[in-house]
């Protein structure tokens, strides 16, 4: 079994290098992180916290826009794509289980999003230590930053596999994904944020507020992220919201985690119901 998931995983890694994805997800990840790195520190004026420190902060809330968005491009056709092509039924003639498909198809889409952020990320932190002195604890944020970013990446490929099973064609999925993404990245903190600020001080931000945080997975990457970051008197939005958490930060790893392994059962489960 464990041969067949794995035969599965390299024909999804080899068609993620040939279809350009790891370059472009790649490249894009890298203007972005450079741009942020080279001019978006020096735009906070005097901090005590260092360049890649401010740095780190905004490279977290650019993967909770783009890791999302990167994963789920990937794998909204995972399941609907073979529906479409007809090749379902050549699929699971295999000697592989569904749960084995599914599981070959993530791990050889999640190399694809790690190769992207580890090239992205990697070369663009790179520049940015070189220029601040190269301290050893700069390059250990930063492998934290790609490790829990990858984590990110991981919970929405997952989730992209729940959408493709359950549309079953590529064009309901692609529209589910994005759709997904929105609500997911954007209009969640924009609900939450409104709920906030008409309770007028009452006991929703101590109270039911930072559990829905972390309930959603980007949410849960970012707070664990920058609770882990020391932005001094820079903090503010969610670095501050992270400081005073009614739990350890550890928590909205551990909801991370729970989604990469609930999803993925989901995902299985749904694909068991489609006939060949």
């Amino acid at each position: 079994m464990t041969r067949r998931i794995l035969a599965v995983a390299r024909t999804e890694l080899r068609l993620g290098i040939r279809n350009q994805w790891v370059v472009l997800a790649a490249l894009t990840l890298m203007a972005f992180a450079l741009v942020l790195g080279l001019f978006g520190a020096a735009a906070t004026g005097e901090v005590r916290a260092g360049r890649m420190v401010v740095t780190a902060a905004s490279l977290a809330t650019l993967s909770v826009y783009l890791v999302p968005l990167i994963a789920l491009l990937l794998s909204f056709d995972a399941i609907a794509g073979e529906v479409d092509r007809n090749t379902l039924p050549l699929l699971l003639a295999t000697p592989i289980s569904r749960a084995g498909v599914v599981l070959g198809k993530f791990f050889g889409q999640l190399c694809v999003v790690a190769l992207a952020i580890v090239v992205g990320y990697g070369i663009a932190g790179a520049v940015i230590i070189a220029l601040s002195g190269g301290e050893l604890a700069d390059g250990l944020l930063l492998a934290r930053l790609i490790a829990t970013s990858i984590g990110l990446g991981a919970a929405f490929l997952a989730i992209g596999y729940i959408i493709s099973a359950l549309a079953g064609q590529t064009g309901t999925a692609a529209a589910l994904a994005v759709g997904v993404w929105l609500g997911a990245v954007v209009l969640y903190d924009l609900a939450l944020l409104g709920i906030l600020v008409a309770d007028h001080g009452g006991g929703f931000a101590t109270t039911a507020f930072p559990y829905l945080l972390i309930a959603n997975p980007a949410d849960a990457f970012r707070l664990f992220t920058l609770s882990s970051i020391d932005l001094g008197s820079a903090a503010t939005g969610f670095a501050g919201v992270a400081d005073g958490l009614p739990f350890p930060p550890q928590i909205a790893l551990a909801t991370l985690a729970g989604w990469i392994v609930i999803a993925l059962a989901a995902a299985v489960a749904v694909f068991k119901r489609i006939e060949p």
